[in-house]
């Protein structure tokens, strides 16, 4: 056991880049992509943004994940889709691919199948828009001056979940800008593209009468019928003559309000922005406030950090969920070596995430003191921008990213306290070759992931619950779930709360009795967030085995005795769904049925068992001191047997999940947990 986990950090170890992050695939959604390269076509194809090589990575991509019905997933494990097909398809022939190909041909006969693009989710049909091959009577009215709405109003656009609220922000600028592409009526792939995607002449389709037609394959969320009634009395709106005076009057305004913000979110991020669509559309935007300046300013500060969000690897080139989960990852991958009791025996492994480490703490360094986002911390601009407090936190990715995120937080503060407790860390600290992460600092993590808790006890994402459960019924996407508000998770209620303990254990005088009443507070949600059958869902993972670790963990770390019949039926469900060859596996339709899969990781693992789940069993049943000693060996021997001669494991289906509906891969994980599980089962 301790040769497998040694080999395990030493392979991974040499994986680690020079500034000490641990990188990984984040890709696997197949709608992403197709929007940057539909704006850098929009654009005018810059090469600055997307250069000749990175389109014929994109193009092999797009045709590798073709599937055999010829249609493409919302994500690399779903079946097909109108959101994946649509839009890859679309990116193809924009990439130059020509329609007489047979992959064209096939993508073209699975769209027409199901009745044409007509027939798409909200979010392809925009960028049909901004393209010219749909027309805005077509999409539902986004309405930019809803900004303009006090901010009391039991539905401002504010009180949305900031992934949401940041996406249907720019959605909103070029829906109300009716932008689109300036060359569509004269450009022959355009016009092309018109004839090809639908079943009926172009110039026939009663575009108004198709705002609400989504395939039933897209239509994991329906839209609701509070949400429909609201799309077709802005329908009215947007086209009655007694409303246009009243509505141009406030749409000017609202989309000044939307450039402003815009703008400061920019510059928040280092011009990365909180995720990949509204990256782009941020870029398509300020293209168009520009005057469709290529060489603005602005404009060019966001065409040299397209680069962050893209990644090579076996399959091509993709576009990644995020700017990467650099921070994420390496903070769980030094708690697995902690734990396996290795961080002295890889010195300069431990030295150079501690390097990272505290220099991703956000907003927390000289450097980024200096920059231009620092200016938005201050209370004046945080109320301005809807933004919680940023200082102190840690992110999901980088500092440059600019967005803390309550688990990635307290991940990272457990990360740096474990550290602490490394002789090399600490000999660099007293030499000098490592920077101090202040006391002072640390009190800050801690303070901002008190300032996370909800007031049902449990931990949001980035911001604190501002909205209603009503929201959900407003919920225009089809093909997400859950979107609407910043709920508590389990994931991150765990991550915060267990931060929080070892922050209490090593500093007992910083706001003692707040401490202790949250991880009181905490402990109560967690009791009362789990399943009838023991388990947990993972909202951010697949699935029951992750949200089980999460929610066990999070228990006895915040005084829960392991006696606890919460702790006993948890562990019950775990060894329920043991497989046979001593493993434990699920793959994506846990999340999306929201029910543990009933033939585990079939398609993707071993025999239905898979590496990253049987590890978050056994650091579940570890922790809570699980009695069937055997099942834990029966788990241990399994993932050892799986590992690899050169201490790597093999890589398995998709680990991840965002929006109850879309799979996502952390190709880190299955080097991460199986060091984290074994040095724990050890």
């Amino acid at each position: 056991l301790d040769e497998a986990i040694r080999k395990a950090t030493h392979f991974y170890s040499m994986l680690q880049t020079s500034d000490g992050h641990f990188s990984g695939d984040y890709g696997g959604p197949h709608f992403l992509m197709p929007g940057l390269i539909v704006v850098w076509y929009v654009m005018g194809q810059p090469s600055l943004m997307l250069n000749p090589a990175q389109t014929a990575l994109m193009k092999h991509y797009l045709i590798v994940h073709q599937q055999a019905d010829g249609g493409w997933g919302t994500h690399v494990e779903s079946p097909s889709t109108m959101f994946g097909t649509t839009l890859s398809y679309v990116a193809l022939r924009l990439l130059g691919m020509d329609a007489e190909e047979p992959v064209c041909q096939r993508g073209r006969a699975f769209i027409r199948e199901q009745g044409g693009a007509v027939m798409t989710s909200s979010w392809a049909k925009l960028y049909l828009c901004i393209l010219g091959c749909m027309e805005w009577d077509g999409h539902n009215s986004v309405p930019p001056e809803l900004w303009l709405l006090p901010n009391w109003f039991p539905f401002h656009p504010s009180r949305m979940w900031c992934h949401a609220r940041m996406v249907y922000l720019p959605m909103g600028y070029v829906y109300g800008a009716r932008l689109k592409y300036d060359k569509a009526e004269e450009d022959p792939l355009v016009q092309a593209l018109r004839r090809e995607l639908y079943c009926e002449p172009y110039n026939s389709i009663e575009w108004m009468q198709t705002r609400h037609m989504v395939a039933p394959m897209d239509n994991y969320s329906p839209v609701a019928w509070m949400m429909k009634t609201v799309q077709n009395g802005l329908a009215r709106y947007e086209t009655w003559p007694m409303l246009q005076p009243f509505k141009n009057d406030v749409r000017k305004l609202g989309l000044a309000f939307c450039v402003d913000y815009m703008a400061a979110e920019d510059l928040q991020t280092n011009f990365i922005d909180i995720g990949p669509v509204n990256k782009v559309l941020n870029m398509l935007s300020a293209f168009h406030h520009a005057g469709n300046d290529l060489h603005h300013s602005t404009v060019m500060n966001h065409m040299i950090r397209v680069q962050d969000y893209l990644w090579v690897a076996e399959d091509g080139m993709k576009m990644k969920g995020y700017n990467g989960s650099q921070c994420w990852d390496t903070s769980f991958a030094i708690q697995a070596v902690f734990e396996a009791g290795l961080l002295d025996d890889f010195p300069e492994l431990s030295n150079k995430v501690w390097t990272y480490l505290e220099r991703c703490q956000i907003l927390s360094t000289e450097v980024s003191q200096a920059s231009p986002a620092f200016k938005y911390e201050a209370a004046l601009y945080r109320r301005k921008f809807y933004r919680h407090i940023s200082e102190g936190g840690w992110p999901f990715s980088t500092s440059a990213h600019g967005w803390p995120i309550s688990d990635c937080t307290g991940e990272g503060l457990k990360g740096v306290l474990c550290m602490l407790k490394a002789k090399s860390v600490r000999e660099g600290l007293e030499d000098g070759s490592l920077r101090e992460i202040s006391e002072v600092r640390l009190q800050k993590a801690a303070n901002i992931l008190l300032s996370y808790q909800n007031e049902d006890g449990g931990f949001p994402t980035y911001e604190n619950n501002r909205g209603f459960g009503f929201y959900e019924s407003l919920n225009p996407s089809e093909v997400f779930g859950d979107i609407m508000i910043d709920y508590s998770y389990v994931e991150c209620s765990m991550a915060s709360l267990t931060a929080l303990a070892d922050f209490h254990e090593d500093y007992p005088d910083h706001r003692t009795e707040e401490i202790v009443h949250a991880i009181e507070k905490g402990r109560d949600f967690l009791k009362d967030l789990q399943r009838e059958d023991g388990s947990w869902y993972g909202s951010w993972a697949c699935c029951f085995c992750y949200g089980s670790w999460f929610g066990i963990e999070g228990l006895v770390k915040c005084g829960e005795p392991v006696s606890s019949e919460f702790i006993a039926k948890a562990c019950k469900f775990l060894l329920q769904h043991q497989r046979s060859n001593g493993g434990w596996g699920e793959d994506f339709t846990s999340c999306y049925d929201k029910e543990y899969a009933a033939n585990g990781m079939e398609a993707y693992g071993d025999d239905g068992s898979g590496v990253v789940n049987t590890s978050w069993a056994l650091m579940a049943l570890s922790t809570a001191k699980c009695n069937d000693i055997e099942a834990i060996k029966r788990g241990v021997q399994y993932l050892m047997k799986r590992q690899l001669p050169c201490g790597d494991w093999p890589q398995e289906g998709v680990a991840g999940v965002f929006n109850r509906a879309c799979g996502i891969t952390y190709t880190a994980y299955r080097n991460i947990f199986p060091i984290w599980a074994l040095g724990r089962c050890r």
